[in-house]
């Protein structure tokens, strides 16, 4: 059975995170930085009356660049909210757990001090992040082929 994912833009790379733990997106909000925070750690945004830290997404991968976040994508989990700093959000798609398995994981390219760095913060964030692909335009379109039969 498909199963819904969020498409979207982190720098000049295509992702994709399954629905069921997205919150919300939502245009970037007022960032108050966050002395001796970890590098891909913002600051936090007051969103939705909590204090929430917001990660850059692109540097959480190890992506270079100038980033020119548009959204932020809020991420459940059970502890606090956790929002995604990124470049666009182009909506979601139904695949099939198969053919999502197969994309390679969004922290694929992450240095192992980040991984190790987010499961001391947060382990069910590292978690919810491990279920993240990045998406080729190739396979992209092959996904939106299948998801149209």
């Amino acid at each position: 059975m498909p199963s819904s994912v969020l498409l979207f833009k982190v720098r000049d790379r295509l992702c994709a995170l399954p629905i069921d733990h997205v919150g919300e997106t939502m245009r970037p909000l007022a960032v108050e930085s966050i002395p001796a925070a970890p590098a891909f750690v913002l600051g936090t945004s007051m969103i939705r009356g909590t204090p929430t830290p917001v990660i850059d997404a692109g540097a959480l991968m190890g992506q270079d660049g100038q980033p020119a976040f548009t959204r932020y994508i809020t991420l459940r989990t059970s502890q606090a909210p956790v929002a995604l700093a990124v470049e666009a959000v182009l909506g979601s798609r139904a695949l099939s757990p198969a053919s999502f398995r197969r994309l390679p994981p969004l922290l694929g390219e992450a240095g192992g001090g980040i991984v190790d760095m987010l499961a001391s913060l947060d382990s069910e964030l590292l978690s919810v992040l491990r279920l993240a692909r990045s998406v080729t335009e190739r396979a992209l379109q092959a996904l939106q082929g299948g998801a149209q039969k």
